[in-house]
């Protein structure tokens, strides 16, 4: 899960994690509150969406008078902010952020990952602040240095302190930056984050080293334990279809092709996207409808996949084990019933109760293209796809 920076930057305060002072406003008058209360005479207004790229793309000013906040407020708020990282389609922005101007020196790069490689944390940090940390690796590899955590002892301060070194931190500025390294890899561990970046860390003429920025992405799976986190997720900057998935627990990522899948496990999930490839066919989401789903969650899977306007045909392969292909041939029926199905729909049953199954799905009286095997249930559903767009 994902949180806008003003969250993570509120995190990082009760951390002790060195942040710039800010104020979230949700209007252009509040913005202007915000400076006023902020004080000073520079301020920035920066867009609160999930995404990378928001000052190339409009989202941030930096302002040096209210009446430029005000002007910045009314841009960013209410716009649909489009970078790479969103696609053509883009976020809506409902708030700012406005923050204390920073006097900046230089601008750095940090950030914690979990290396899989060596099941290990790894704290990156650069010189190279600003740029696309993606970037960075592809052409300047030698930029970004690294410090493995060892899981039993964390991150020591010798670590922290080495990375400092190499930054080319001097003076006061070094003990601050262990601090802060200190601070944030105990934010990672306390609240079960996958990701965190800072994309500028800032070091001020005054010695101070800030998070300018601040992303953080939360593991899903470990949400349950941090109530407080999970209460600040954002609907609107999410995709809706995987917004009503997640309401039926089912796993759902939307893709850009047109052939919907409906699939029982992770990995039969992953192989039916891939056969579908092979045959020259484009997926068009990962859905794992889990191993206790029922005619109500199909029902409610078959309404999302429907709901993209992108597809052209469902595929569903379903291996049952824990999960009967009689309860899912009867939610087939159900869903084809109710959702008003006007593509081609190809199912492909094998496992407990699969007689039954296909013998339910036949005497439905649907439109409904059986396959027995999923080489053959691809085929069947690209060729489908080709033959009802080529009419």
């Amino acid at each position: 899960m994902n949180i806008h920076e003003y969250q993570a930057k509120e995190i990082f305060r009760k951390y002790g994690v060195a942040v710039p002072r800010g104020i979230v406003a949700k209007t252009a008058d509040e913005a202007v509150k915000a400076a006023k209360e902020l004080g000073g005479k520079v301020w920035v207004v920066k867009a609160q969406a999930h995404t990378g790229g928001r000052g190339k793309a409009g989202g941030v000013f930096v302002c040096k008078t209210e009446a430029e906040v005000k002007t910045a407020a009314e841009k960013i708020i209410g716009m649909t902010l489009v970078t790479k990282q969103t696609g053509p389609s883009g976020l809506p922005v409902h708030s700012v952020l406005v923050e204390e101007g920073s006097n900046i020196a230089r601008e750095l790069y940090l950030g914690i990952i979990l290396d899989r490689a060596t099941s290990q944390l790894v704290m990156m940090a650069s010189t190279e602040g600003g740029m696309e940390i993606e970037e960075v690796a592809e052409h300047t590899p030698e930029k970004i240095l690294k410090e493995q955590i060892n899981p039993v002892v964390g991150l020591m301060p010798f670590q922290a302190r080495n990375l400092a070194f190499k930054l080319g931190l001097e003076g006061d500025q070094v003990g601050k930056a262990v601090k802060f390294m200190m601070a944030l890899y105990q934010v990672y561990v306390d609240t079960d984050v996958s990701i965190i970046e800072i994309n500028p860390l800032v070091v001020t003429k005054e010695n101070e080293v800030l998070a300018l920025d601040a992303k953080i992405n939360f593991d899903g799976n470990a949400l349950f334990r941090h109530k407080d986190i999970a209460a600040m997720q954002d609907e609107s900057q999410e995709d809706a279809k995987e917004v009503e998935a997640h309401k039926y627990n089912l796993n759902y990522i939307a893709l850009d092709g047109n052939i919907a899948c409906m699939v029982n496990g992770a990995g039969l999930a992953m192989a039916t996207m891939d056969i579908i490839k092979h045959f020259g066919g484009e997926p068009a989401n990962f859905l794992d409808v889990g191993g206790g789903a029922t005619e109500e969650t199909v029902t409610a899977a078959f309404r999302i996949l429907l709901s993209d306007e992108q597809v052209k045909g469902i595929l569903v392969n379903i291996f049952g084990g824990i999960m009967k292909c009689d309860v899912i041939a009867r939610g087939i029926v159900a869903a084809a019933k109710n959702v008003e199905l006007n593509v081609p729909l190809v199912v492909r049953l094998e496992g407990t109760n699969v007689d039954a199954g296909k013998k339910i799905l036949a005497e439905s009286g649907l439109p409904i293209t059986p396959a027995d095997g999923l080489a053959d249930a691809a085929k069947k559903i690209v060729g489908a796809v080709r033959q009802q767009s080529a009419a």
